[in-house]
């Protein structure tokens, strides 16, 4: 049974393809269009999914799409109902986005020339955290989980409580538009002077420079509820019913989400050049601890509802790594699963989950703990590139590979690291990275102001292979995907300061041999050649979308500062 999963018109537009419930490929459609967060159909993922299982769309057995238009509709109705003079634009923005979303299957045909009843006979429309919920629990290696759901806004729910039972899921509460911690997160991103669709990241690397000495102030603006839930004051914030998120050519546009009460309270807007001030820090310090306070009241809640000591977590707010570091450490629950597109993206993955376990009801597969479902190229490709452009390289066997890299780096260089597939989500493991000496004091002023032209405060992760990671971090887990971060042991802050946060944590990516074999081995032969299991890794890019192909990859080095590209085995130096 082939089932594609489509997350079309909505932010991070992606697809992913199961073959008897088991993911063949999944990508990103902004990896093939090269503009970030890209939201219209996404025609080249469909293409590269289909073409990666054999099959054509006529061959596939069912199409999941992760968006239900008819989700909540008497809900949708009131809420309009209570505000007739003012949502006339939030419903005609919402009405022209759903008409594409259910025109997907015209989409469909003209992509593939069938019939669009062929199409539609093939399709489930899958609600959108009940898509998040199933990306993570269908992913997870739990038989029964608590399930949480949580990000900006999806079919007019912003959080979605359930628990996760073989096959089968089950919601148990939701929180409805325009209560949303993700609103609630933005809103302060915004006015710290981050404008921009997913620059909430920002807020959580700031905010280790700063006290978190206002977060009673928030208990004003976010009210927690006794049953584990929560409510906004929505005097703090712009009008619901002028909308959340709009789309202009395929791009996700937040406008200003904060209200004249917020800034009156928490002062003005930051200027784009206007320095960030003590003032900023602490307030970013103090929005990312209320936020982990909110989401440890909501997992407490959801814990005494369910009993469970093992969770899984999907949506956007569940890319907050800071807080799915705690998680263990402030509530009841001892095991989280988090997938690796635990944003957006994974709505592909999660509807194509849902329909074949929850509504096919097809037995369970084993879990995932591999993001390796994107694009790959072969080391012949990869010379035919690099001839047509008179570009000189050499190529190694693998041993030899990872010796020539390896010593570049204790050297103090930087490698473009382009290897195996690409990854699935908004993380580079291993497959397409930036790689440095961890143990360089420069190293991050040496990336950010040269490679990848960002803020001074934001981190690098370490990359660490997983039977080493006891020795550096306080906690011992497997983090296949750099979803969560830990404190580093004190001891080793010195040893290996370009991958140590300012407040000692690090976002751990753990890395096994049987899941990153070639990955694995660099590390090892670095940790052979200096006694440190670490790589320093951020994603291969420069303020574009993760590089995809092998002439993305290129064209990144050719215009930055880096001192060796790696293409599979083939290598170019300055």
């Amino acid at each position: 049974m082939i089932i594609l999963g489509i997350n079309a018109y909505h932010a991070d537009s992606s697809v992913a393809i199961f073959k008897d419930g088991i993911m063949i490929a999944a990508t990103e459609e902004e990896r093939f269009r090269r503009i970030k967060h890209w939201a219209g159909f996404p025609s080249m993922a469909i293409e590269f999914c289909l073409k990666e299982v054999g099959v054509t769309l006529k061959e596939v057995d069912h199409i999941a799409i992760g968006r239900d238009p008819k989700a909540k509709f008497l809900k949708k109705l009131f809420f309009f109902a209570q505000h007739p003079a003012h949502s006339i634009k939030f419903v005609t923005d919402r009405w022209s986005n759903q008409k594409q979303v259910t025109s997907i299957e015209k989409e469909l045909a003209q992509l593939s020339g069938l019939d669009e009843t062929e199409i539609k006979n093939k399709i489930h429309q899958v609600e959108h955290h009940r898509s998040h919920l199933a990306s993570a629990f269908f992913a997870s290696p739990f038989e029964e989980a608590a399930l949480l759901s949580i990000d900006g806004s999806g079919d007019f729910s912003t959080t979605m409580l359930g628990i996760g039972k073989g096959n089968k899921i089950e919601v148990i509460d939701s929180i409805d538009f325009p209560h949303s911690i993700g609103i609630f997160y933005t809103a302060f991103t915004q006015l710290l002077g981050f404008p921009y669709y997913g620059d909430e990241y920002k807020v959580m690397g700031l905010a280790p420079y700063g006290n978190p000495i206002y977060v009673d102030k928030f208990k004003e603006v976010l009210k927690w509820k006794d049953n584990g839930l929560f409510e906004l004051n929505l005097d703090f914030f712009r009008s619901a019913t002028q909308g959340f998120i709009q789309y202009e050519n395929n791009l996700p546009i937040v406008p200003a989400l904060y209200g004249a009460k917020m800034t009156e309270v928490f002062g003005q807007v930051r200027g784009k050049d206007e320095p960030l001030t003590q003032y900023h820090k602490d307030l970013a310090a103090s929005v990312q601890r209320f936020t982990e306070e909110t989401i440890f009241h909501i997992l407490k809640g959801l814990h005494k509802r369910t009993g469970l000591t093992k969770v899984c977590i999907a949506g956007g707010v569940a890319q907050n790594s800071v807080a799915n570091g705690k998680i263990t450490r402030n509530t009841p629950f001892k095991e989280v699963y988090i997938p690796s597109a635990g944003h957006d993206a994974g709505i592909s993955m999660g509807a194509a989950q849902y329909a074949y376990h929850h509504i096919l009801n097809q037995p369970r597969v084993a879990p995932i703990y591999s993001a390796y479902t994107g694009a790959k190229f072969s080391n012949e490709e990869i010379e035919t590139l690099l001839q047509s452009k008179n570009i000189a390289y050499k190529k190694y066997d693998n041993e030899e590979l990872f010796e020539v890299v390896a010593n570049r780096l204790v050297e103090g260089g930087v490698i473009g690291w382009f290897n195996g597939r690409a990854e699935f989500g908004p993380r580079a493991l291993g497959g397409r990275s930036i790689l440095a000496d961890p143990r360089r004091n420069d190293a991050k002023d040496l990336l950010n102001a040269k490679i990848k032209r960002r803020e001074s405060f934001r981190p690098f992760a370490p990359s660490i292979l997983k039977e080493f990671v006891g020795e550096y971090f306080e906690v011992d887990d497997s983090v296949p995907f750099m979803e969560k971060v830990f404190p580093i042991k004190p001891s080793k802050h010195s040893v290996i300061p370009a991958v140590t946060h300012a407040d000692g944590t690090g976002r751990l990516q753990t890395v096994d041999a049987t899941i990153s074999p070639d990955y694995h081995k660099l590390i090892y032969t670095f940790y052979k050649k200096t006694g440190v299991p670490i790589l320093l890794n951020t994603s291969f890019n420069e303020n574009e979308p993760i590089v995809n192909a092998p002439e993305e990859a290129l064209n990144c080095f050719l215009r930055t500062s880096m001192d060796m590209l790696v293409l599979q085995n083939i290598v170019v130096e300055r």
